[in-house]
């Protein structure tokens, strides 16, 4: 989910391009997080090293990518295979050495403090499955080669988190001061010497009524959350993209603006392609319907001839699934898949197979959802000029080649 925008002028860097990407953070620079479309095998980070290999995609030392081929058919994606996006280096693995002394301070309620981890887990406990997906998940597939990395479908996985809900937290610290329409997070990864914190620092500002379902997760399937994801303590925000989903949260504060970080003001904004991003463009919030096939994964050798079971994953962002249809023409013609597996809430993808016999030869595969509420995934992308958003099942097809 990289971002490439220019500076607000009440934030300009005080150092050079060159100091930020020798810092990591060629993301926060016009252009400088331009990725090769086909990106060289790289070993994986050491902060990441106990990874799945042959599941992920190097793209750089805080961005890997799952493979199409690797999501398998279950419903959880496990940790050695998602995807990781950091907008900023890790910070010292120190910081997952002792879980529970990590703290966070609460601004904008009646009693405002500073809490650990060990006194969060007192104060309520919920999981919650959800689709963790970047932003930029299918920009790969926009013919205008956006800045920032070319994901295909790798930048998603549906994971179980566990933690404390917001609103319990809120609760127990006398509830909201005032009218406050923002929950805004900020990161705890360190920022680098000689630039003005807010051009670099990852702070994010969402709706305050996702505090319904939000919460700050110390567990991610089952395990303490790693320090490549998040880990000690990250915000959750379900059927929200990624970047809202504060890693290493160090003050969650209801606000009556936006937050004024670069990343909120200017990054992650959907802007007119030709355009400057600015703070009055639509921020990257709430995830929509989509879907894709992931076998036939189109990678390697195709399938052969005669039954072939195609399944995928469909998710409807803030609304359950209710139907994926498959196409095995490209859509000229449809036929209603079934949905498989375990139903794990409105917020988690589902699972769809369709068993259908291919005769040889060339064949584009693809999938379209529709969710509870009746929005249709869309044929065509929604074009922007970071690449953001792509939900477009004509992009997601799938090419094979049955013999």
């Amino acid at each position: 989910m990289n971002t490439s925008t220019s500076l607000p002028r009440r934030h300009m860097l005080t150092t050079s391009v060159g100091a930020l990407a020798a810092a990591g953070l060629a993301s926060f620079t016009r252009g400088a997080s331009a990725q090769s479309a086909a990106p060289a095998a790289r070993p994986l980070p050491a902060y990441a090293s106990w990874k799945d290999p042959g599941s992920l995609i190097v793209h750089s030392s805080s961005i890997l990518e799952t493979k199409r081929s690797a999501f398998g058919s279950s419903v959880i994606t496990p940790a050695e295979q998602l995807y990781v996006r950091n907008n900023l280096p890790a910070p010292d693995a120190s910081i997952v050495a002792n879980r529970d002394a990590w703290e966070i301070s609460l601004e904008g309620v009646k009693n405002p403090r500073t809490l650990t981890v060990a006194e969060l887990k007192k104060m309520g406990l919920e999981t919650v499955a959800m689709v963790l997906q970047c932003s930029g998940n299918g920009r790969g597939f926009f013919p205008s080669k956006p800045s920032g990395t070319p994901w295909t479908v790798g930048a998603a996985g549906c994971v179980v988190w566990s933690g404390v809900p917001v609103r319990a937290v809120v609760e127990a610290l006398g509830g909201l001061d005032g009218q406050r329409p923002y929950m805004t997070g900020t990161g705890g990864e360190k920022l680098p010497d000689g630039v003005d914190p807010k051009s670099v620092m990852v702070e994010r500002s969402v709706p305050a009524v996702a505090m319904a379902d939000a919460m700050l997760a110390w567990e991610m399937n089952g395990a303490p959350i790693s320090l490549a994801h998040g880990g000690p303590l990250r915000l959750i925000v379900p059927g929200y993209t990624g970047v809202n989903n504060i890693k290493y949260i160090k003050r969650l504060a209801f606000t009556n603006t936006e937050s004024d970080a670069r990343i909120m003001s200017h990054g992650y904004r959907v802007t007119p392609p030709g355009a400057k991003a600015d703070p009055s463009q639509p921020s990257v919030l709430e995830m929509t319907v989509k879907s894709w096939i992931n076998s036939p994964s189109g990678e390697g050798t195709g399938p052969s001839a005669g039954m072939v079971h195609i399944h995928g994953v469909a998710f409807g962002g803030m609304n359950a699934v209710r139907k994926v249809e498959v196409s095995i023409d490209g859509g000229k013609s449809w036929r209603e898949a079934r949905l498989i597996g375990p139903d794990l809430g409105k917020y988690a993808w589902r699972q769809f197979v369709l068993p259908v016999r291919l005769p040889p030869g060339n064949h584009v595969l693809v999938s379209r959802a529709t969710d509870a509420a009746g929005q249709v995934q869309p044929e065509t992308r929604g074009e922007n000029l970071f690449g953001y958003n792509n939900t477009s099942w004509a992009d997601h097809a799938v090419k094979v080649t049955v013999a």
